[in-house]
């Protein structure tokens, strides 16, 4: 819950009460001390990167750097970028009214200097959340130097202003966020002569519109993301302005497969099933952590594109969502993910890849040997060692198991019959509950992997994209 502000409300309370006026790198290079000194957390949600991201940027931002992360998509950057606005105070002193967050000490624009000189200590005082200070822009091809920066605002001369009154400017996105954290999305993206504007932000400090005799100083974090193929001289990004960054610092995808893990945990919105949340087990999202791991490491992806990780998310969704549609449609009380909710996954997101050139025409190939590489790969960290011959006994008399996306677990359970050993299974596993949901999942997936491990055969019908398959000796 947000905080009450802070109850002065005038000039001249806000000086009797001994506020401190800090610029806005000085703001988070104080709150950023301090949280190093306590070991708070100081970049929220952010996994992956303590000792290889993180680091570079608590350096930049305590020289007081504007800065540039650099990554392929799907590697957090906007997530990074937008945990900065909680380095900021709490609350913040501005001039009640102004567009551009002036502080009441130090106003800047020709509206609050008028008023103060007017008002003097009763210069009417409002308080700004940190949440309010951050202001995002995605660099399109259609952004105009008025979006960022600002323009003639035809309304205030229709309103009787002279055209060169400094107050008939209606100011972008940059200027209102004054005293604030700003960030460009996919910087090499605007046009080149929109990158000459912003110069004199990172410069100078100052914005210029329209020739107007207007020298506005700003006083805010200037932080952008770019892809690094499009972040070079010979891309997208005029030189003046990438020397005017301070820091330029490195993103990348999850570098361990605990992290990869860890990353589809905090951030997958998994369907519920009437309030409950369907389960995804963890040998599950183990497979889908791999999958996405292996699809970024193949030869027939395009590497410079990257595999988001988004792709590890939506992965998750879509199993989740396979098991919460079975639960609805056959009656199931719990909704848990097995194994024959995989195959739709290889559908859904191989618009999230961009494979080779001679790879074309072989996308959902690539992706479903990867997929059957990740399943087995899994079945070996958990059950490679497992004692298994109970669930084997019941094929070795010629016995066949049917399952598929819209087999209940209960019938899955009556098909294969009791197995001995199905509780080590299930605790191998990590699934410590005994519902039939449960059970079903981890006989399904230690069937899966005999298959895969060649004890037992598979038959897929042609064309099933529903999971169904027929485990047999």
């Amino acid at each position: 819950m947000r905080p009450s502000k802070p109850r002065e409300s005038t000039l001249g309370a806000l000086r009797t009460g001994g506020h401190v006026h800090r610029s806005v790198k000085a703001e988070i290079r104080h709150n950023l001390l301090t949280r190093l000194r306590s070991g708070e957390p100081r970049f929220p949600g952010i996994v992956g990167f303590d000792d290889t991201v993180l680091p570079h940027l608590e350096r930049a931002l305590l020289a007081g750097h504007d800065l540039v992360l650099l990554g392929e998509r799907g590697q957090g950057k906007t997530r990074l970028i937008r945990t900065l606005a909680g380095l900021l105070d709490e609350w913040t002193p501005v001039v009640a009214g102004c567009e551009i967050n002036d502080h009441p000490y130090a106003p800047v624009c020709v509206r609050c200097r008028r008023l103060a000189a007017e008002a003097g200590d009763d210069l009417p005082v409002d308080w700004k959340h940190r949440d309010e200070r951050y202001g995002e822009k995605l660099a399109t091809p259609d952004t105009s130097v008025g979006d960022l920066i600002g323009d003639v605002d035809p309304i205030k001369v229709a309103e009787g202003r002279t055209l060169g009154d400094p107050e008939t400017v209606h100011f972008g996105l940059v200027p209102r966020t004054n005293r604030g954290v700003f960030s460009i999305n996919e910087l090499p993206d605007l046009a080149e002569r929109i990158q000459v504007a912003l110069l004199n932000v990172l410069e100078e400090r100052d914005v210029q519109v329209r020739g107007y005799a207007l020298r506005l100083p700003l006083d805010l974090l200037l932080v952008a993301s770019a892809n690094p193929e499009d972040y070079t001289n010979r891309g997208r990004i005029i030189t003046p302005l990438k020397d005017r960054f301070g820091a330029e610092i490195r993103t990348h995808y999850p570098l361990e497969l605990d992290t990869e893990l860890e990353l589809i945990r905090q951030e997958a919105e998994l369907a519920d099933l009437g309030g409950r949340p369907a389960e995804v087990p963890d040998h599950l999202i183990e497979i889908i952590a791999r999958f996405t791991r292996l699809v970024r490491e193949s030869t027939a992806v395009d590497g410079r594109s990257g595999v988001s990780a988004r792709f590890a998310l939506a992965g998750a969704e879509t199993v989740a969502a396979g098991a919460v549609r079975r639960a609805a449609l056959t009656g199931e009380e719990r909704a848990v993910a097995r194994v024959c909710d995989l195959p739709s996954v290889v559908p859904s997101l191989m618009g999230k890849v961009e494979f080779e050139v001679s790879e074309e025409g072989r996308e959902q190939e690539v992706l479903e040997h990867l997929l059957r590489r990740a399943v087995a790969e899994t079945y070996r960290r958990t059950l490679g060692a497992a004692d298994l011959s109970g669930l084997l006994e019941k094929f070795d008399s010629g016995e066949m198991v049917e399952s598929g996306e819209l087999v209940p677990a209960a019938e899955l359970l009556r098909r294969v019959g009791q197995v001995p050993g199905l509780a080590k299974i299930m605790e191998r596993l990590g699934m410590g509950g005994e519902s039939p949901e449960q059970a079903a999942a981890a006989l399904e997936f230690a069937m899966e992997g005999l298959y895969l491990s060649r004890r037992l055969s598979k038959d897929v019908p042609p064309g099933a994209s529903d999971g169904t398959a027929t485990y047999r000796t």
